[in-house]
C-alpha cells in the first residue's frame, strides 16, 4: 500500500475545484482514509465473525472488508440463515492544528456497508447513518482536541437494523460487501461559509441557485464564470437576488456560452464569493457546470436542448473484481471511454448511486446519466428512510449536467410516497421514474420482446425507453437482436431508445478461495466486458449498430458506382465534423504473414447533413480497384476517436482462391480400392474415402496423420446413396457420390422437377483436393444446410482465416465484424463464465474466404472457400453450467468443422431468439430457382 506514500498524501491539503491554492477563503480537504482502491490507508481493524475475526489488526481504507481477508462472502440471494452478519470496528488517529479553532470541520464518509455508528474522541458524531450508496456527513468541530491527536471511531454493521434497507440493498441481485468501501475526509471551511449550492444552469445562459450558508454575517453573493484552466471569463449579471433564513436565491445570466451536450460536453466554473457588509469575502467555492436544459414533453419525448434523444444507454454497477464496489477515478475512465467507443451516449446507475468520480467522467466525456436510489422488489424502503435517502442523493448530484433523470427505485421497489421529495432539493425539477413500470409519461418496461415495440397497447402515447432489455448473459443478449431492436426504436417517435443489461460481467476475486472469480453461477455474468474489462463480441457489434454515422448495406459488384447511402444518426453534429478514409487493400495468403497491403488510400468527403438527415457520399475508384480484395471505410469524429470500420470485399471468393491455389501438374496419382475403402495417393498424400457413401476416413501425409475425416455429411439430408463411382483421368481421380433424386418446385413454378444431391471429390496430382457438394434449397429450413467433417477438438491448435472476425457471429449479431485475414489461438472461453479469453475460438465465423487450421501433434490444413456467403463452424462452444433452458447455447451441427449457408441466432436470459426480432427467426428460405446451391471447396494438406 506504499505506506510512505500515503502518509504525505495525507498530510496534503487540497483546495476544491480551483486550482492548487489554500487560500484562507477556500474549504480544505484533508483525507483521513486514501483515495480509491489503489491508494489505501491502514486504519486499526477487528472483525466479529468469519476469517481473520477476534483480534485488532490493519485494514486498508477504503475497502471492502471482504476483499482485505475479513469476513464472509454473501451475494444478494443467499438465504437469511447463511447470510453473513458480521460487523467491523475502524479505529483511526489524526491530528488537528490549532488553526482550526474558528473553522467548520465536517467530517464526510462518501460509502459505508451498510449501518455506520461514527465517534469522534469517545462521542458520538451524530445519528448512525443506515444506507450503503449515499454520502453522509457530520459537522465535529465542537468535537475536536485542537493542537492535539483526535480518535475516529466507526462501528459498521454489514446488516442493517432498518429491514427495508437490508431488503432494498442486501437482497438485491448483486454481490453485498462490508465495510467503508468509498473516501473518508475532512472539509475545513471559514467559520462563515457556504454549506452548498445547487444550481440550474440553461441552454440559453441563464443561471438560478440556491446558495445554502452557515453564516450569520453573510450579506449577499456574487458569482464568476471561469473555464476549466482557471482563466475568468466573465462576472455573472445578477438579475435577482433574495436571500431567505439559510439561504440565498440568486438568477443571473451568463453571455455567450456554449452548451453541454454528449457530443460537444463544454463544461465551465461557477464561482461563488459569499460576501459581508463591507464586500469581504468570507468564503469562495467552486462547482463545475454545464449549461443544457432537459424537457420531457408528455406524448412526444426527451429533449435536451430543444433537440428531441434517444438513448443508447448501458446500465453499469460500480463494480471491480479485485476490489469489489471501491473503485477509483482512472476506472471511471476507463468504464466511460470504453462506453463511448461503443458509440453509447447514455448509462444508468444500476442499481445506485456511483461514486461521485463517475458522475464527473460523465459530464466530461459526455454521457446521459439516470441517477438511481437503491431498492430491489417488493418491499419498498420505508418512508422515513427513503426521504432521507433521497435528500443524499440529490443533494449530492444535482449539480452534474450529465444526470437527465431521477430514478426512485428498481423494479417494484419504488415508494410513490417520496416521488415529490425529489423536487424539494433538486432546484432543476428533473422527472421521476420507475424503472420496469409504466408511470406518469413513461414507458421503461424491461426485457420486452421485439413485438411489443409495435406500442399499440393503451399505452401508446407513453414514452417508450425499456430501462432494461437484452439481457447479457453469457454470449445471449446485448449484441444479438440489437439491430433489429434499433431499427424500430430509431424510427418509432415515442422511442427515446433504452438501456442495455449490463456493461460488466460483475466476478468477484474470491479471497478465500485463492483469488478464483466467482460469478455466481449465470447471475453475475451480464456483461459486455468480462470482470476485467476483456471485449466480448457484441462490444463491436453494437459499436456498429449504434454509430451515429448509418451507412446502408452495400455490397461491391463489377457495376460498383463508388455511391454510398447515408444517415447522420447524431443529435447535435453536422456529419461534415467527421472523417471518412477509403483504404483498397490486399492480403497476404494462407502461408504469409498478417500484413495488409493498401493499394490505394484517399479522404472521402462526407456531406453536410445535419441530424437525422439522409444523403449520399461517393467513394473515388482508383484504377487497379477491382486488384483489391476489400475496400475498408474509416470514420473519425470531432474529437479525433474512431466510429467504426466498414468493410466490404471487393474480390469474390472465388477468383481470392483461384489466386493463391496452385494446380501445378506436377507429381502423380495413384488410386485403388481394397476393402471397400476407396485409396488415392499424390504427392506423398493418401487419401481414403469409404467406397460406400464417398465419405473421407483418413488423411495421411507422410507418417502423420490429419484426422480431418467422416465428410463431408450433407445437413439435414435424408435421400438415399444410389451410387459411388471412381475416375481416374489424366493427373486426376474424381469420386463421385450421387443421392437418390427427390422432387424439387421452383418458386417459379407449379412443375415438380427431379434433381440429386452431388458430392464430388477431385485429387489433384500434386496433392490438393477439391470438393464440390451440391444439394437442393429449401424454402423453409428449421435446421442447417451445408455439410460437417470431424476434427477432435484436442487436435486443433489455432486457425489463421480471411474473413470476418475476430469474433464469432449469430443469426441476429452479424454486425461488428471486420473483413480482413485473422489469426486466433485455440482456447475454451465459456463467455462470461470462465476463461474470459476473447475472442472466442469456437463457433460461427461470416463470409468465409480462406482457413487454415493449425493441428496439435499434425501439419493441419489449409481450405479456400469459392462458395459466396459460407460460414465456418469451428468446433462447438462448451455449454455453461447455468444454461437458460438453451436461450444462450444455440443448436450446432454434428461434427466438429462444418460449412454452412446458414446458422442460428442466440437468445437471451430471458428470450429465445425467435422473439428478439427476425433475424433471431430459425426459419431459413433458400430458393435457388434454376440450380442447386454449390459448396465449392479446395483442401490443402
Amino acid at each position: 500500500m506504499k505506506v510512505l506514500k500515503i502518509v504525505l498524501l495525507i498530510l496534503v491539503v487540497i483546495s476544491t475545484q480551483l486550482g492548487n491554492a489554500q487560500g484562507k477563503h477556500e474549504t480544505q480537504i484533508q483525507y483521513l482514509s486514501g483515495t480509491d482502491k489503489d491508494n489505501l490507508v491502514d486504519w486499526d481493524f477487528y472483525c466479529s465473525e468469519g476469517r481473520k475475526s477476534g483480534e485488532w489488526v490493519k485494514i486498508g481504507v477504503p475497502s471492502c472488508w471482504e476483499q482485505q481477508g475479513f469476513g464472509n462472502y454473501n451475494y444478494g440471494s443467499d438465504d437469511e440463515k447463511n447470510r453473513a452478519k458480521e460487523f467491523g470496528l475502524y479505529k483511526h488517529t489524526f491530528n488537528v492544528p490549532n488553526n482550526w479553532k474558528n473553522k467548520d470541520v465536517k467530517l464526510v464518509f462518501e460509502g459505508v456497508m451498510t449501518d455506520a455508528e461514527v465517534k469522534i474522541n469517545g462521542k458520538l458524531a451524530g445519528e448512525i447513518h443506515q444506507g450503503s450508496f449515499y454520502e453522509f456527513n457530520y459537522t465535529i468541530s465542537k468535537l475536536l482536541k485542537y493542537g492535539k491527536e483526535n480518535l475516529l471511531e466507526v462501528k459498521v454493521n454489514k446488516i442493517s437494523a432498518n429491514e427495508s434497507i437490508n431488503h432494498a440493498e442486501r437482497v438485491a441481485d448483486f454481490w453485498i460487501f462490508g465495510g467503508i468501501y468509498r473516501p473518508v475526509y475532512l472539509t475545513i471551511s471559514p467559520k462563515d461559509n457556504i454549506d452548498r449550492v445547487a444550481i440550474d444552469a440553461k441552454a440559453d445562459g441563464n443561471i438560478i441557485s440556491d446558495v445554502f450558508i452557515d453564516s450569520k454575517k453573510a450579506d449577499k453573493v456574487q458569482l464568476s464564470l471561469f473555464d476549466l484552466k482557471g482563466k475568468k471569463l466573465q462576472d455573472i449579471r445578477v438579475e435577482n437576488i433574495q436571500k431567505e433564513i439559510g439561504k440565498f436565491k440568486i438568477s443571473g445570466i451568463a453571455n455567450n456560452v456554449k452548451t453541454w451536450n454528449p457530443e460537444q460536453p463544454n463544461l465551465y466554473v461557477l464561482q461563488f464569493d459569499l460576501l459581508d457588509k463591507k464586500g469581504n469575502i468570507l468564503h469562495q467555492i467552486n462547482k463545475r457546470i454545464g449549461f443544457r436544459t432537459v424537457e420531457v414533453l408528455e406524448g412526444d419525448g426527451i429533449y435536451v436542448n430543444g433537440e428531441r434523444i434517444k438513448f443508447k444507454g448501458v446500465n453499469r454497477h460500480s463494480f471491480h473484481p479485485k476490489s469489489g464496489r471501491t473503485t477509483s477515478k482512472a476506472l471511471s475512465i476507463e468504464h466511460a471511454k470504453m462506453m463511448k467507443d461503443m458509440n453509447m451516449n447514455a448509462v444508468r446507475m444500476a442499481h445506485y448511486p456511483p461514486d461521485t468520480h463517475f458522475l464527473e467522467v460523465c459530464d466530461s466525456i459526455g454521457l446521459f446519466v439516470i441517477d438511481e436510489i437503491c431498492t430491489w422488489h417488493n418491499p419498498m424502503l420505508d418512508t422515513k428512510v427513503a426521504r432521507k435517502i433521497v435528500k443524499e442523493t440529490v443533494v449530492r448530484d444535482v449539480n452534474h449536467p450529465s444526470v437527465l433523470l431521477w430514478a426512485n427505485g428498481n423494479e417494484q421497489g419504488w415508494n410513490p410516497e417520496v416521488d415529490d421529495d425529489y423536487a424539494k432539493w433538486d432546484i432543476q425539477n428533473r422527472e421521476v421514474i420507475h424503472p420496469w413500470s409504466i408511470y406518469k409519461k413513461t414507458n421503461t418496461i424491461h426485457y420486452s420482446h421485439y413485438h411489443s415495440l409495435i406500442n399499440d397497447a393503451y399505452t401508446k402515447d407513453k414514452i417508450l425507453f425499456p430501462t432494461e432489455f437484452l439481457h447479457g448473459l453469457y454470449d445471449g443478449g446485448h449484441g444479438a437482436g440489437l439491430d433489429d431492436y434499433w431499427n424500430v426504436m430509431w424510427n418509432l417517435p415515442l422511442s427515446a431508445g433504452g438501456f442495455l443489461w449490463d456493461f460488466a460481467d460483475e466476478g468477484i476475486e474470491r479471497t478465500d478461495r485463492n483469488n478464483e472469480i466467482d460469478l455466481q453461477g449465470n447471475k453475475a455474468p451480464d456483461g459486455i466486458v468480462g470482470p476485467y474489462g476483456e471485449k466480448e463480441g457484441s462490444y463491436f457489434t453494437i459499436k456498429e449498430i449504434w454509430s451515429p454515422i448509418y451507412i446502408e448495406n452495400r455490397f461491391i459488384r463489377n457495376d460498383f458506382n463508388g455511391v454510398f447511402r447515408i444517415e447522420n444518426r447524431y443529435h447535435y453534429t453536422n456529419l461534415e465534423e467527421c472523417t471518412m478514409t477509403a483504404k483498397w487493400v490486399k492480403f497476404e495468403a494462407p502461408n504469409e504473414g498478417l500484413k495488409t497491403t493498401i493499394l490505394d488510400e484517399n479522404k472521402v468527403m462526407l456531406p453536410s447533413l445535419e441530424p437525422l438527415e439522409k444523403g449520399t457520399f461517393k467513394v473515388e475508384k482508383p484504377q487497379n480497384w477491382q486488384s483489391a480484395d476489400a475496400l475498408h471505410l474509416t470514420a473519425i469524429d470531432a474529437h479525433g476517436m474512431e466510429i467504426f470500420t466498414w468493410t466490404y470485399p471487393v474480390a469474390k471468393p472465388k477468383e481470392v482462391s483461384n489466386s493463391k491455389i496452385d494446380y501445378s501438374t506436377e507429381g502423380s496419382v495413384k488410386t485403388e480400392t481394397t476393402n471397400k475403402i476407396i485409396k488415392v495417393e499424390a504427392n506423398g498424400i493418401m487419401y481414403s474415402f469409404s467406397e460406400e457413401n464417398g465419405l473421407l476416413t483418413e488423411v495421411k501425409k507422410g507418417n502423420k496423420i490429419i484426422p480431418l475425416n467422416n465428410g463431408p455429411i450433407i445437413l439435414n439430408q435424408k435421400d438415399k446413396i444410389i451410387d459411388v463411382s471412381v475416375k481416374e483421368l489424366d493427373g486426376k481421380t474424381e469420386i463421385q457420390v450421387t443421392f437418390e433424386e427427390k422432387k424439387w418446385m421452383p418458386a417459379w413454378s407449379t412443375i415438380k422437377e427431379k434433381r440429386s444431391d452431388i458430392i464430388k471429390w477431385t485429387v489433384h496430382s500434386n496433392g490438393l483436393l477439391d470438393l464440390k457438394v451440391e444439394f437442393k434449397g429449401f424454402r423453409n429450413l428449421k435446421g442447417f444446410r451445408g455439410i460437417t467433417f470431424s476434427f477432435p477438438e484436442e487436435e486443433v491448435a489455432g486457425m489463421k482465416w480471411l474473413g470476418d472476425g475476430p469474433y464469432r457471429v449469430w443469426r441476429n449479431r452479424m454486425k461488428g465484424t471486420k473483413f480482413q485475414v485473422w489469426e486466433n489461438d485455440y482456447n475454451n472461453t465459456v463467455t462470461g463464465e470462465s476463461g474470459f479469453v476473447y475472442p472466442e475460438f469456437k463457433g460461427f465465423f461470416s463470409s468465409l474466404y480462406w482457413s487454415k487450421v493449425k493441428g496439435n501433434n499434425n501439419n493441419g490444413f489449409t481450405v479456400y472457400c469459392k462458395t459466396p456467403h459460407t460460414y465456418l463452424r469451428m468446433l462447438t462452444p462448451q455449454e455453461p453450467k447455468e444454461n437458460k433452458k438453451g436461450k444462450t447455447h444455440p443448436e450446432f451441427p454434428k461434427g466438429d468443422i462444418s460449412f454452412v449457408m446458414n446458422i442460428p441466432g442466440i437468445g437471451t436470459k430471458f428470450q429465445f431468439p425467435e422473439s428478439t426480432g427476425p433475424q433471431g427467426n430459425k426459419e431459413h428460405y433458400f430458393g435457388n430457382d434454376d440450380k442447386p446451391i454449390v459448396l465449392d471447396l479446395t483442401f490443402e494438406f
